[in-house]
């Protein structure tokens, strides 16, 4: 349910080691959920409007367009919505609504994963700050009036599971979410938002799951990464050749839910090899498979050295960097010719 207040701004691996990145807390944390049964995967929660108490025209292509939002932005594998007469879900508009004394909107998920219900206030209704005036149904929109997409926004990220943000005092986070406590009026921060906020998507990756491992992190979460490799053999003949592989993951900790040891594609992540008595010096980035692997093959190899993978904390992505193991690759000396020259004996 949606508040108001005006005075608020409104090969066989012979070797395979994992280490998981260690680094700070996230500065923000996701939204709080409610409790009750989330949907399945995917799945496609259709609505009609009730019979008797249905909305303007305009608000109907508003509620319309947030769903539409809510599906486009969820970066989830949560709940879609679609408009269907035939819906088991419905919306309605009017007096008929059970709001509470400040609620501009409200719903009810009490029967997810079945059906929800979703209800708006009317148009001109009287709350003991003033008179409610949806933008949608007002002439020109003037300064004041609720942006209807944005607030139906805010509910369809309640039906899925999400309960209201938790701001900083100074609330410079309004923006990491859509789903607030106290919704802006026009022109203030906010009010006309349609799409859901990274803090918001970060709850419904971790309780939906991301649709693909290519898919990026919320930025609202920061999640431990592992990072293994191994390598085909661990000897080789002089200028002999190894293939290395690579795999990253989510670390598979409690509290990711969902996300917890999902694989990581589509990253770049970079081999390493360090000569003895020498530094890590980077060689080449690691070719993306699938499944959170990638790999590398290196030929011509004509001193045992040691070899990592590095995975460096990417940006627009709500994971830590990480770096695997050591892998030490023997190699021969030359005993076919043409070989180094060697120098003179003393």
């Amino acid at each position: 349910m949606i508040g108001t207040n005006r005075g608020l701004v409104a090969g066989i691996l012979v070797l395979a080691a994992m280490v998981a990145s260690v680094a700070p807390a996230s500065a923000h944390s996701p939204d709080p959920v409610l409790s009750g049964a989330l949907w399945a995967q995917d799945q496609n929660v259709r609505f009609r409007w009730r019979a008797g108490e249905v909305p303007p025209a305009a608000l109907q292509t508003a509620i319309n367009a947030a769903a539409t939002a809510a599906n486009a932005t969820r970066r989830s594998r949560a709940a879609t919505f679609t408009p269907d007469p035939a819906g088991g879900s419905w919306i309605n508009y009017g007096l008929n609504v059970t709001c509470g004394v400040n609620g501009l909107a409200c719903f009810s998920r009490a029967n997810a994963p079945t059906s929800f219900t979703m209800s708006f206030r009317e148009q001109g209704h009287r709350f003991d700050w003033g008179v409610l005036r949806w933008c949608q149904l007002t002439l020109n929109a003037p300064d004041g009036c609720y942006d209807a997409e944005n607030i139906a926004l805010d509910e369809f990220g309640h039906v899925e599971i999400l309960n209201h943000h938790v701001n900083f005092a100074d609330g410079h986070d309004y923006l990491d979410a859509v789903v607030q406590t106290y919704s802006h009026t026009k022109p203030n921060i906010g009010w006309s938002a349609h799409a859901l906020g990274r803090c918001d998507v970060a709850s419904l990756q971790r309780k939906y799951d991301v649709p693909l491992s290519t898919t990026k992190f919320s930025t609202c979460l920061d999640l431990a990464t592992t990072l293994s490799i191994g390598a085909n053999t661990t000897f080789v003949g002089y200028q002999g050749s190894v293939t290395f592989t690579s795999k990253l993951s989510v670390t598979d900790l409690a509290e990711y839910e969902r996300l917890g040891g999902n694989a990581i594609t589509g990253r770049v992540v970079t081999i390493q090899r360090r000569y003895p008595g020498g530094a890590w010096t980077s060689v080449a980035t690691m070719t993306a498979g699938t499944a959170g692997t990638y790999s590398y093959t290196a030929s011509g190899l004509t001193t045992t050295a040691d070899w990592r993978a590095v995975f460096a904390k990417p940006a627009g992505d709500g994971i830590r960097g990480a770096t695997s193991g050591v892998v030490t690759v023997s190699v021969s000396g030359c005993s076919t010719p043409p070989c180094p020259l060697s120098g003179a004996a003393s």
